[in-house]
């Protein structure tokens, strides 16, 4: 078994080595699909978040063990990579490895919960009020920052997108879910099709239209922008659509 804990929280280690072990029965349950994240108050007010990836099929087990980093390590690097590119994430604290008869069977990732967060979506449900259009404004100037720091979140969802300071501006987001998350150039098109998870109605879009493009000084007609935002939104529906379709079958 591979255990990394971060200098800074070395003293969590017994912790973290009896994690394995102590997963199941712990923590508060946060969320169960494929994936399952729980919620561990070591007092103090320090909780972690600890997220245990699902068990990888045969093939994946040998390509995480051999040829590729686990969705863990990748978790826990890419959090050192984002934060030092100058964007806010959760603290990372440590990533562990656990395998069977030689592969990859198990993996968890521990980050620093964040306290008094709330998910990006809650602020553009139903109709665009004066404060939503104020934190779209500064969320589309994120992103066009996100991009040009060349960080790019294949998963870029209301729910892998927190905010901290609610209230007043300059707002402040946090990114989670980070181990696809990829480095390198962001063109103007690519960070367009970014937004395709993100809303359903086309008020937030029009808005994005006119701050996307300007705040990576690119120039792009605000309707361009927007028939490009629709296409890719678009796009994306009837894709997911289909492959929920094909999962009821």
């Amino acid at each position: 078994m591979k255990i990394t804990v971060n200098p800074k929280y070395e003293h969590l280690r017994p912790f973290v080595e009896r994690l394995p072990q102590d997963f199941d029965n712990g923590g508060e349950l946060l969320h169960k699909q494929r994936n399952t994240v729980k919620k561990f108050d070591l007092g103090d007010g320090l909780s972690l978040n600890v997220k245990r990836f699902g068990k990888p099929h045969f093939l994946n087990r040998i390509i995480y063990t051999f040829f590729r980093k686990s969705k863990a390590y990748r978790s826990y690097e890419n959090t050192f990579e984002i934060a030092g590119r100058g964007f806010d994430v959760a603290d990372a604290v440590a990533f562990i490895e656990k395998k069977s008869a030689g592969l990859l069977s198990d993996s968890f990732f521990v980050s620093v919960q964040l306290q008094q967060v709330h998910e990006i979506r809650r602020y553009y449900s139903g109709p665009l009020d004066n404060m939503a259009k104020e934190v779209l404004w500064e969320f589309g100037k994120y992103t066009a920052a996100l991009h040009d720091a060349g960080i790019f979140h294949p998963d870029y969802s209301p729910g892998n997108i927190l905010i901290t300071n609610q209230e007043t501006s300059p707002r402040r987001f946090c990114l989670i879910d980070l181990n696809r998350v990829k480095f390198g150039k962001v063109s103007l098109r690519k960070g367009l099709r970014n937004f395709e998870r993100l809303f359903i109605d086309d008020d937030p879009y029009l808005l994005m239209a006119g701050v996307y493009p300007p705040m990576r000084n690119q120039f792009m007609p605000p309707t361009e922008t927007f028939d490009y935002m629709l296409k890719y939104r678009n796009r994306y529906i009837k894709h997911r659509e289909r492959k929920n379709r094909r999962k009821k079958l």
